[in-house]
């Protein structure tokens, strides 16, 4: 990266000078004319174990909700356990960290994520429904919610179906996308005709409609695999389908805006020549520049993931989680290239990059290039981490990002 480039984005940073929610945000103030006419904002995050990371959309959640009228919080999880989580934020039903371990995902049941919680919940009280803040997840994985109401349904509607019901479908409680590969798709013939069956009931059913159509896309996931000739017909390409299908549904109502909590990878607009599309990229084909893609970056320290053994029979899901630490990234990577430029934590908008008729060449081509990234799962391989790194252009796959110094693990709450 030239100096001329440097010294640009030295020019265009905008310092964070907190990371924590209840800060004062003169700092964000420039964010209401770069978010201006934005419907939907995509909180990315390169890792699934950073604190700062999760800190920092906390804040930025309590910006959006209170100065800029979002009122809809979607994250990467379970949309089958997301109403419990949905009950408890609104009214105050349930137990703040059990629904939270109700999602599904160890990623997410940290002292973080319950912080935020607290404070939905406290924004959300003596307010009308109309106003309150939602939490919606978008994840069709982790469903046993959905077949626990669709028990309590059926025992009442069609007690015949009961059984059937768990002795067909049951399996989706615990099963992972691309778990059970099968061509003839026979998860998914159960699943639609439950479905169906549902439709036929009428209004009595209406409540139960959205669990049936969770387990239609979940029977999906488990039984597509992970490898085809086709990359559109792989389970990664159609979670990102499935989850935009599920956030496509509250952008139904014109009035809706939303944050949406979910990796890096997900909400940036591409992943690159050849690869499938990104919940990211199905969000801006639909929404345009009312889609913000904010991608979060770090430059040292430590962060939580499954420990990956090497290997065809490690399985990540039972590997321990455990901190993972990391040294300044290489000189040619994006954090290394915004360290460079502003060592401290910052935000830079690509869309002010891009359109800036000063923009020198330099930058242009800066923007337009391929980048080395760090990018982390919930899973890291054992000893080669460090290695790891995504290619990015920027242009095309994020109009912001937010870099984080120093990154520390999240923290953990306690076993149940």
């Amino acid at each position: 990266m030239s100096d001329e480039v440097t010294a640009w984005l030295a020019r265009s940073a905008l310092p964070l000078t907190s990371l924590t929610a209840g800060a004062p945000t003169t700092d964000l103030q420039p964010l209401k004319s770069v978010l201006g006419g934005v419907r939907i904002v995509g909180l990315g995050e390169a890792t699934h174990g950073t604190r700062e990371f999760f800190q920092l959309k906390h804040r930025l959640l309590e910006f959006l909700v209170t100065e800029l009228g979002f009122s809809v919080f979607a994250m990467e999880a379970s949309a089958s356990a997301g109403e419990a989580v949905d009950a408890y934020v609104r009214d105050g039903t349930g137990d703040a960290a059990k629904v939270l371990a109700g999602l599904g995902f160890w990623t997410w049941r940290t002292q973080e994520v319950l912080a935020m919680l607290a404070w939905m919940r406290t924004y959300n009280q003596g307010r009308p429904d109309g106003e309150k803040l939602r939490f919606v997840g978008i994840d069709p994985q982790k469903c046993g919610d959905s077949l626990a109401m669709l028990d309590a349904f059926l025992r009442k509607a069609a007690p015949d179906r009961v059984a059937g019901l768990h002795s067909t479908l049951g399996v989706l409680a615990t099963a992972h996308p691309g778990s059970r590969p099968d061509p003839e798709r026979r998860l998914v013939r159960e699943a639609e005709n439950l479905l169906e069956f549902l439709r036929e009931r009428g209004p009595e059913a209406e409540g139960a409609l959205r669990h049936a159509r969770i387990l239609v896309q979940a029977a999906d996931l488990v039984t597509r695999d992970a490898r085809h000739t086709e990359p559109e017909q792989t389970v990664f390409a159609a979670r990102d389908r499935y989850m935009a299908d599920n956030l496509g549904e509250l952008l139904d109502d014109p009035s809706v805006k939303i944050a949406l909590w979910a990796h890096n990878g997900h909400i940036a607009k591409s992943r690159g020549d050849g690869a499938v599309a990104a919940l990211g990229e199905h969000l801006a084909a639909r929404c345009g520049d009312a889609y913000y893609a904010l991608g979060l970056l770090f430059g040292s320290g430590t962060f939580r993931a499954r420990r990956m053994w090497p290997g065809p029979w490690t399985r990540a899901a039972s590997s321990a989680v455990v901190d993972h630490r990391i040294g300044p990234a290489r000189s040619t990577t994006v954090e290394a290239q915004l360290a460079r430029a502003n060592p401290g934590d910052h935000f830079l908008d690509l869309r002010d990059l891009r359109s800036a008729a000063g923009a020198p060449r330099a930058v242009r081509e800066w923007l337009d290039a391929r980048h080395d990234m760090r990018s982390f799962g919930a899973a890291a391989p054992l000893w080669t981490y460090r290695l790891h790194l995504s290619q990015a252009t920027l242009a095309k796959e994020y109009d912001g990002l937010a870099y984080v110094a120093t990154s520390t693990g999240s923290v953990p709450l306690p076993a149940p």
